[in-house]
């Protein structure tokens, strides 16, 4: 019986026939209303005709959140008169509430992107609708390209509707070819905007963590919230950690009942908090709880100002939640749950000012999730660049780098990025490719269970109180009866479910590991993380763990896993300021497992590097960073040495050749003509030099095989390789820069280059007279260093003329009486120039 009241108290109804006007003409549509209008429930049940107007058709609804999918569900079934699983059902992963006459079907968007793979025509549904599509998920994203690629290219009468909580839908009517857009007017009240930050400071969120000042402050202004307003309370919190801490802080509260809404929380449970509550009530929600569930009675929302948003989680290797601050759209949205039912106020706990700095948007998860699964989806449908699908934003080049070297190597994509019939199996099994990879293989080795049970364990962080050590994890697991073992036992059974019959162990395990097994199911642990995680394999090394992938990690004091030899290391993370990353979660393995699981990873070649001043060669085995044997090569490949070599002349410098005087000068000279001439003369700098060395080196450098060999080659002979014979220019050498300049006593004094720009010629003043002008080489005037008998500057002058004219008389004046035996004529331009004295000039 249909309950016609709530269904005429929907205001989307208002919309309906516009929306079916554009499904008839156009055959997609984007439909923009606020939440509580009835997009999610009133909308797919007319789709379908089960409001008694319109052809009967199969309408699947996809859902974010698991536990959207399941209150969607019965709320339209409720709206109906009826239960679940009749005229309205739902698949979520690990639970399908289907009859044989559903006509609309709740899924989230995994589940459809599952189906989509399975079966690319959707065979016997009539009309996707996309709910939530504003908060940009990305397996709504996916899903959304393609379903419309679908639609282009199988089944043009396949209707798609993209329902947005927000008016931010010209992109989404873009990508829909131009879809048009309907929009349906809400009902909301005013809301009254209560600023409520803390008064001492509060640390920013870091990975996962929130400051606990933080906490305490939002449950004080639950309280305050209580005290100043009616009704119900809906305070959101980041996620499940943070609302059973702010629960605890409120305690029991008189006259009110505390509830905790989250995708983990009982069913019972998130049915009581979408139904009345006879008594006041505080709901503790995650997002959840901002587009996709409608919770009556709330009058008063506490908005803690944080979000979780997917980013590639460092510490497990997986896509996982960051707490970030919550954008501004979040926070309309959140705000506007106040103001549902009649005038409601927002407390948000942070200042005014801060809340222009908050971001516009949620960022789309194609921009900072891992996108492993993502490209393994894409590589399943075909189009393993993603080039061709329908996206709003294309995915980073660097993660979907990332993403295929990762599906290469555990054998999801062949070398053309193509999907193998191993990486299909592994896209249907609903779990990261890391994961899937651990459970196949795993299976083989180990049996379906215990593989089930270890990633059952590594899908979702145990509880901190489970402790490091996996095998100790897996044993509280089993016996928990807490929350997150029925979540655990539940999700072992699906993963046991579609693993399905795998073949006895492949290749014998190490001795120790049979004793293991023997003695429980956990001693094989470790095997199952190594295949999910090879890189993450670590052996202890001088207090600490260095990993396969070059991370150095330290395990916590009073852990049992201190002291084993290897361990395959399933969360690691680094905390601020530390030096080593921190081994949050790890079981204990042996060489042969860690060899076994990253096999891929197994090299065995010949190193030869420079360190420690010398040439240094050996044969060396490692798994990735970690050196497992190592031993002397005497008979090295000569390009390896050379290598070494030329990476020591690198380091250490050029001077590891050996330079002579006239070595040294030579090189001074090219540099001078190279800047006063430019091409064809050489750069002789380091950096220049170094990049050169064929050119200049050989064939000594090949022959060379240590670093005195280095030492014994003439530098000098080797520049002359440099210099442009080619262009016949090599002759003028001496011509633009001589090593020495002939100057009027007859005297060849030789030219210092050292500065390329000002050259410097050191002569005796007398043996410059007669010299009117200042001497050049290749045009540049030279530097002249006039110096006394004794051979001491006198003068320094690039204008000889000016000094004669102007300097000289002072400096006879000085000299004259000093060195009475030298001549020191008044006129020095017209003296004779000599390198004697006056009494061996009068012989």
């Amino acid at each position: 019986m249909l309950r016609d009241d709530a269904l005429d108290a929907l205001p989307v109804r208002a919309a309906l026939p516009a929306l079916n006007d554009a499904l008839d003409g156009h055959g997609a549509a984007v439909l923009a209303a606020p939440p509580g209008t009835g997009k999610t429930t009133l909308v797919p049940l007319a789709l379908a005709g089960l409001l008694g107007e319109g052809p009967a058709r199969r309408v699947v609804v996809a859902e974010p959140r698991r536990i959207a999918a399941r209150a969607a569900a019965r709320r339209m079934a409720w709206l109906l008169g009826e239960r679940a699983g009749e005229s309205v059902g739902y698949t979520v992963r690990g639970e399908r509430v289907v009859g044989r006459h559903t006509r609309v079907e709740v899924v989230t968007t995994g589940v459809l992107l599952q189906r989509l793979q399975r079966d690319q025509e959707l065979t016997g549904v009539d009309v996707v609708v996309l709910d939530e599509c504003h908060e940009r998920h990305l397996d709504a994203d996916t899903s959304a390209a393609f379903l419309w690629d679908v639609r282009e290219a199988l089944r043009p009468e396949l209707r798609l509707v993209a329902a947005s909580a927000t008016t931010d839908t010209a992109g989404w009517a873009r990508l829909l070819g131009g879809a048009p857009v309907v929009e349906a007017q809400g009902a909301a009240f005013d809301v009254e905007v209560v600023w409520a930050p803390p008064a001492g400071a509060v640390r920013p969120p870091h990975g996962m963590r929130v400051d606990p000042a933080l906490l305490s402050h939002v449950a004080s202004v639950v309280r305050r919230a209580l005290a100043e307003r009616s009704g119900d309370v809906l305070c959101f919190l980041p996620g499940v950690g943070e609302i059973a801490r702010v629960a605890g802080l409120l305690g029991a509260l008189d006259g009110v009942e505390v509830l905790q809404v989250h995708g983990r929380a009982p069913a019972a449970v998130q049915d009581a908090v979408l139904a009345p509550g006879a008594r006041r009530r505080v709901v503790l929600a995650t997002s959840v709880a901002e587009s996709s569930l409608t919770v009556p009675g709330v009058r008063v929302v506490v908005d803690s100002g944080l979000a979780r948003e997917p980013r590639v989680d460092h510490a497990r290797g997986l896509s996982a939640l960051a707490t970030v601050r919550a954008s501004r759209a979040a926070g309309r949205q959140r705000a506007g749950r106040a103001g549902r039912e009649a005038p409601g106020a927002v407390y948000r706990c942070w200042a005014e000012a801060e809340d222009a700095r908050l971001p516009l948007f949620p960022a789309p998860e194609i921009k900072v999730a891992d996108l492993t699964s993502f490209a393994l989806q894409a590589a399943c449908w075909g189009d393993p660049r993603a080039s061709g699908l329908a996206l709003l934003d294309r995915p980073p080049a660097g993660a979907m780098a990332a993403a295929r070297e990762l599906l290469t190597a555990i054998g999801a994509v062949d070398a053309a990025g193509a999907a193998t019939e191993r990486g299909v199996r592994l896209a249907r099994l609903g779990l990261h490719p890391r994961l899937g990879r651990a459970l196949l293989d795993g299976a083989a080795s180990v049996g379906v269970e215990r593989a089930a049970e270890v990633v059952a364990l590594l899908s979702e962080e145990a509880p901190r109180e489970y402790g490091d050590d996996l095998a100790a994890a897996l044993r509280a697991a089993r016996r928990g009866g807490d929350a997150y073992g029925g979540r655990w036992r539940a999700e072992v059974r699906r993963l046991r479910a579609v693993a399905g019959d795998v073949s006895g162990p492949s290749g014998a395990l190490s001795a120790a590991a049979e004793g293991e097994a023997e003695g429980g199911a956990e001693g094989l642990v470790g095997l199952v993380v190594a295949l999910a995680f090879p890189e993450r394999l670590a052996r202890a090394d001088g207090g600490s763990y260095l990993m396969v992938s070059g991370t150095r990690a330290e395990v916590g004091r009073g852990t049992g896993l201190r002291g084993a030899p290897w361990l395959a290391v399933a969360v690691a993370d680094r905390p601020v300021g530390a030096v080593h990353a921190r081994v949050g979660l790890a079981a204990v393995v042996d060489e042969e497992v860690a060899r076994r699981a990253a096999g891929a990873l197994l090299r065995e070649r010949d190193e030869v590097h420079w360190a420690d001043g010398e040439v240094v060669a050996r044969r060396v085995e490692r798994l990735g960073a970690v050196e497992l044997a190592v031993r002397a090569l005497r008979d090295a490949d000569a390009s390896l040495v050379r290598g070494a070599l030329v990476e020591g002349l690198r380091q250490e410098g050029l001077r590891l050749l050996r330079w002579s005087p006239e070595a040294d000068a030579l090189r001074q000279r090219l540099a001078f003509v190279r800047l006063h001439r430019g091409d064809p003369w050489p750069d002789v700098s380091d950096a220049s030099l170094h990049a050169r060395v064929d050119d200049w080196l050989e064939p000594e450098l090949s022959r060379a095989r240590r670093r005195a060999d280095l030492g014994r080659i003439d530098a000098g002979q080797a520049l002359g390789r440099l210099l442009p014979w080619a262009s016949g220019e090599a002759g003028r050498l001496d011509e633009l820069a001589p090593e020495r300049f002939t100057v009027p006593s007859g005297s060849r004094i030789r030219v210092d280059y050292a500065d390329p720009q000002r050259p410097v010629l050191a002569v005796k003043l007398q043996e410059m007279f007669g010299m009117q002008e200042s001497p050049r080489v290749a045009g540049v005037p030279l530097v002249v260093h006039l110096l006394s008998p004794a051979g001491r500057p006198a003068a320094v002058t690039s204008d000889l003329a000016s000094f004669w004219r102007d300097g000289y008389r002072a400096v006879r004046a000085e000299l004259r009486g000093r060195y009475p035996k030298h001549p020191w004529p008044q006129d020095p331009v017209g003296a004779q120039a000599t390198r004697h004295t006056n009494a061996r000039l009068r012989r």
